[in-house]
């Protein structure tokens, strides 16, 4: 929806309700007099409805990208990422003894997700009160505005749910000021998600569908994720009347959903934004997005831009530019990420991590003189846990590697697999994951992108199905093999095809001309090269090894390698960490990683055993996140503010 327009006075909507979740007392709540022209009145109009659901999209899908929450509550304290060079937010990776019911030392507080979903659900529900109660035979009102008044509320609650476990239901409209609010249980509330969602799905369809509008299909991903989720090993001890039946829903959806959003042809698609509204913003692979706009006046910016950036500018011969980005250093890659790859076959990690910068300052590095935009900069070599080609003096700056085109060393090498195995982790220099990159900000140092977030894709969706294929196969239902159709989907579409240019690499530092900012090109760190070659010490080839999986019960060998490392054994979890593994390859980066390891509780053995930061740390509890202190402390019941105990016996347990 790229006419988004300020509707933030129709936020006031849901006042009644978050500020009862969040203030401390009822003294502390405001007390305010609507003085804009437009009452709740304007919700019993056509127009209002519609207006009403254009702003509930920006609050649902897109007001979590403009801060740090979304990469702090999903990235975070997993086995893909850890802290970068800038530990902002570093409680939500450590589980150190400042992460609980109230944050401390971050930029993203406990309740702000919290607050943020019931923001949502407060919209959700005026939109759907209002799309019901309206005397109208308008299908734009009474299926398509009512139907995404029921996914929003619907995605809210998943969210609240995986992320928290059960929390209160609040499915009406507020006209005062409530306070007493009671914790449903995981079980009621996805109860309610898959109704809702339900209800979505039946009264959306795919006529003139595109990412950024909900449709059918997009109900019906998010149907699968609230089935798939409730047949969970988080929700084990009251699932197994409705596990069978909901493991068949998330294959049914599925394959509703894969047959109307093939993937794209080459996986670099989804990732070379050149520009607002570019074409890899409407692929059909993608069934929804957080939608941006680069109208300055809609005050809309995605901050994921930079997040995942690497410092770069602080180097010899290197300078801060639009294409680098703005280094904020927040994540940084686990050596489950490096390690997860095939890294000669699969081009997924060479296609979405940046591994090389060129020169774009210039001048003298170890008695060389460097050229901007012409000399190589910066090199990271991601290789072999078994490759002893390199010394430590490699990551520290002592370059003896030549740059084939040139002919020069490069000033800055930095390595995986050091011989003596310090490698990357010890050094706050890492490649750059650059799905959100988008170098069409204002400045160099701008942090706000306009960039669309991808939401849900079909490559999940296939994910999702070949996951469900495994839980039925634990059931007796079906073989583990059945999997394998929709994981070699996905696994095929990256394989390098023959004749494909491997050294090749690209990513939205394309999208720079469109930014206001002139920048000449020899300013530029960014370069259509990538580290494939040097990294695997091969020589250039066009020999494609297709991915393909035979067999279960012989896994690519980087599986086996976290399989043995894990100590499975079992048929069941062989192939869950297969899964989980391959959802880290196809989405590293994209959302879903903290709630995929909690919701199947892996999430403690794969923190301990790849996240260092989080290891010494991490506790079985921290499978749900803690109850904000702001609802704790806002809450009543039979007209007091709850005391001590209660609150205690409404928190997580742990926390």
């Amino acid at each position: 929806m790229k006419n988004y327009k300020k509707l933030y006075t129709y936020l006031f909507c849901a006042l009644a309700l978050i500020g009862s979740l969040t203030s401390c007392s009822k003294d502390n709540f405001l007390d305010e007099e609507l003085t804009t022209k437009r009452g709740n009145t304007y919700y019993n109009t056509e127009e209002g409805i519609k207006d009403l659901a254009i702003g509930t999209y920006y609050r649902v899908l897109a007001s979590p990208f403009p801060s740090e929450q979304q990469f702090a509550t999903t990235n975070y304290g997993t086995d893909e990422f850890h802290v970068g060079g800038d530990d902002t937010n570093s409680p939500w990776n450590n589980y150190d003894p400042r992460f609980g019911s109230i944050v401390i030392t971050t930029r993203t507080q406990a309740n702000e997700a919290w607050d943020n979903f019931y923001i949502g659900i407060g919209l959700a529900n005026q939109l759907i009160e209002s799309a019901t109660n309206i005397e109208s035979t308008n299908p734009e009102i009474k299926n398509i505005s009512l139907g995404e008044g029921y996914f929003f509320r619907a995605y809210n609650y998943l969210k609240l749910v995986r992320q928290y476990g059960g929390v209160p239901l609040k499915l009406t409209v507020s006209t005062i000021v409530e306070f007493e609010f009671t914790r449903a249980s995981a079980e009621e509330v996805l109860a309610q998600v898959i109704s809702d969602f339900t209800k979505a799905y039946n009264l959306l369809d795919n006529t003139g569908a595109h990412p950024h509008r909900i449709s059918k299909d997009a109900a019906a991903h998010y149907l699968a994720k609230a089935y798939l989720t409730r047949a969970s090993e988080i929700n084990d001890s009251w699932n197994s009347a409705t596990k069978t039946a909901d493991l068949q829903q998330v294959v049914t959806l599925a394959d509703e959903v894969i047959a109307n959003h093939p993937l794209a042809t080459n996986y670099q698609e989804l990732w070379a934004y050149t520009g607002p509204d570019g074409p890899n913003e409407y692929l059909p692979e993608i069934i929804l997005s957080a939608s941006f706009s680069s109208d300055q006046a809609l005050e809309t910016s995605n901050f994921s831009t930079v997040v995942f950036t690497a410092r770069y500018d602080d180097m010899t011969t290197m300078q801060r530019d639009l294409t680098g980005m703005r280094p904020y250093s927040r994540l940084a890659s686990t050596y489950f990420t490096y390690d997860v790859f095939d890294h000669v076959n699969d081009s997924r990690f060479w296609k979405t991590f940046r591994t090389k910068h060129r020169v774009n300052k210039g001048g003298v590095f170890g008695g060389i003189t460097y050229t901007p935009g012409v000399d190589l900069g910066i090199m990271y070599i991601i290789n072999s846990s078994t490759d002893n080609r390199f010394a430590t003096t490699i990551n520290n700056n002592n370059p003896s590697i030549l740059y084939d085109v040139t002919g020069k060393t490069i000033p800055h090498v930095y390595v995986a697999h050091a011989a003596d195995n310090v490698g990357l982790l010890a050094n706050p220099r890492f490649p750059s994951l650059s799905k959100h990159f988008d170098a069409s900000r204002l400045n160099v140092n701008d942090n706000r992108g306009v960039r669309d977030e991808i939401l849900a894709r079909s490559a999940e969706t296939n994910l999702m199905a070949a996951e469900a294929k495994i839980r039925l196969a634990a059931a007796g239902s079906g073989t583990y093999s059945d999997a394998l159709i929709y994981i070699n989907k996905v696994r095929n579409r990256s394989t390098y095809k023959n004749g494909e240019d491997r050294r090749y690499y690209t990513d939205g530092a394309e999208s720079y001309p469109n930014s206001p900012f002139s920048q000449p090109f020899a300013n530029n760190s960014y370069m259509n090269e990538n580290s494939y070659y040097e990294s695997n010490n091969i020589p250039v080839t066009t020999t494609a090894t297709n991915l393909t999986i035979i067999s279960t019960a012989a896994l690519p060998a980087e599986d086996e390698a976290v399989i043995t490392k894990l100590g499975y054994s079992s048929q069941y979890d062989r192939m869950l960490c297969l899964v989980l593994n391959e959802r880290t390859r196809e989405l590293c980066g994209e959302w879903h990683r903290w709630e995929d390891l909690s919701r199947t509780k892996t999430l403690v053995a794969r923190a301990k055993a790849y996240n260092p930061e989080a290891a010494p740390n991490i506790k079985d509890f921290h499978v749900l996140r803690p109850i904000p202190q702001t609802f704790l402390d806002g809450v009543y019941t039979e007209g007091r503010p709850l005391n001590a105990s209660e609150k205690d016996a409404m928190q997580n347990p742990g926390y």
